[in-house]
């Protein structure tokens, strides 16, 4: 679990150096929207408060404490999972991404009250009105890998 937990940490640890960087450092949290390509790319200031796409998004503490409670269980779920597994190198680093993306998300719930998302994408002409963040891109990936490399024979 060597690679998990490497792969965990660094993804944590630039999920939230870039949080900080963006929402604090480039004051992100207040000017709300910053042009980086226009129109491709840009920083867009979302706290969102459900999951992905802002879905069950509520405002209220117990969807908080919920949404928390939920990251740290599947987080806990899939790791023991994978060691159980005796898993292979790439099926570590989808378990060490998801993770590592879910409690960087449980991290901004816990200081800011909700995730802070602020990466936009748009292209070929289609406003693209969601924002998404490192962690986001960490959880896809990770649950995506974990499908593909479950059952995947250990390296040897």
């Amino acid at each position: 679990m060597r690679i998990a937990t490497l792969t965990l940490l660094a993804i944590l640890a630039l999920d939230q150096a870039l949080k900080w960087f963006v929402v604090v450092g480039l004051n992100l949290r207040d000017v709300l929207y910053i042009e980086v390509l226009p129109p491709w790319f840009n920083l867009t200031m979302a706290w969102n408060q459900g999951v992905n796409f802002g879905l069950f998004a509520s405002d209220s503490a117990t969807t908080r404490w919920v949404l928390i409670a939920l990251a740290l269980f599947i987080s806990g779920w899939v790791w023991l999972w994978v060691r159980r597994e005796g898993a292979g190198t790439m099926l570590q680093v989808s378990a060490g991404l998801l993770v590592g993306g879910a409690l960087g998300n449980v991290i901004d719930r816990l200081i800011w009250g909700a995730v802070a998302d602020f990466l936009n994408v748009t292209c070929c002409g289609i406003r693209n009105p969601f924002a998404f963040n490192v962690a986001d891109i960490a959880i896809f990936a990770g649950a995506f890998g974990l499908i593909v490399f479950a059952g995947a024979k250990k390296d040897p």
